[in-house]
């Protein structure tokens, strides 16, 4: 009998020491294989056209923000944009909030501080690629302050889209939701995207980030 598929990775960094520091952890965690490495946005857009004309995409790009060329802000618009079945994990230090904002305003699927531990990373990965949601508190507690509140408010959602934001901040997929609500995964689908819509937002995690700036959960 063959285990689960490993979550095959990209790292993208400037900084080489970083890089191979970052790609060392990965490979010391069980189900993680490291697909490869690049050194700004454009590299890891020509290694991902070059894998994607075999038939290997990662299925996560962990992106650092401040590179040199193409920055991890717009790589991260731009992997999603040509390579839509590639998920995109922020790779941030505390200084970089409004970055880290762009980067999920485009798509992001989440973020890890550079500094996290095999645990936080594996539990970001995974939740990536299950289309979940992973919140690093100490991060979350500096986004949260800076994130702008839609100027709708949570009053235009229905008290089921409510209900569904509350899970997606407990980082649960749209099957999950979907066993809860007793709903079908295609229901829970559209309360998601009508909530995202209503609210202006483009992906789970700034929906997660909005229900812990307005008290609806506490971040894990």
């Amino acid at each position: 009998m063959t285990g689960p598929q490993p979550i095959r990775v990209l790292v993208v960094d400037d900084h080489a020491v970083v890089r191979r520091g970052v790609v060392a952890y990965l490979e010391a965690l069980e189900d993680v294989e490291v697909a490869g490495e690049a050194g700004n946005g454009q590299e890891a857009l020509d290694f991902l056209g070059r894998a994607a004309s075999h038939g290997e995409l990662p299925d996560v790009a962990l992106m650092d923000l401040q590179m040199p060329g193409m920055d991890g802000v717009t790589a991260t618009q731009e992997v999603l944009r040509r390579f839509p079945g590639v998920r995109v994990v922020i790779l941030t230090s505390f200084g970089e909030v409004e970055r880290v904002h762009a980067a999920l305003e485009r798509g992001a699927s989440g973020y890890l501080l550079k500094d996290a531990g095999p645990a936080e990373v594996h539990a970001a990965l995974r939740a990536a690629v299950r289309d979940e949601v992973f919140l690093d508190a100490a991060v979350t507690r500096r986004l949260t302050q800076e994130i702008r509140s839609p100027r709708t408010g949570l009053g235009v959602l229905t008290a089921r889209e409510k209900e569904v934001l509350v899970l997606i901040a407990e980082g649960r997929s749209n099957k999950d939701i979907a066993r809860h609500l007793v709903i079908s995964e295609r229901t829970a689908r559209t309360h998601v995207s009508h909530l995202l819509t209503k609210m202006g937002l483009t992906s789970r995690t700034q929906a997660a980030l909005l229900a812990v700036k307005e008290g609806l959960v506490q971040p894990r």
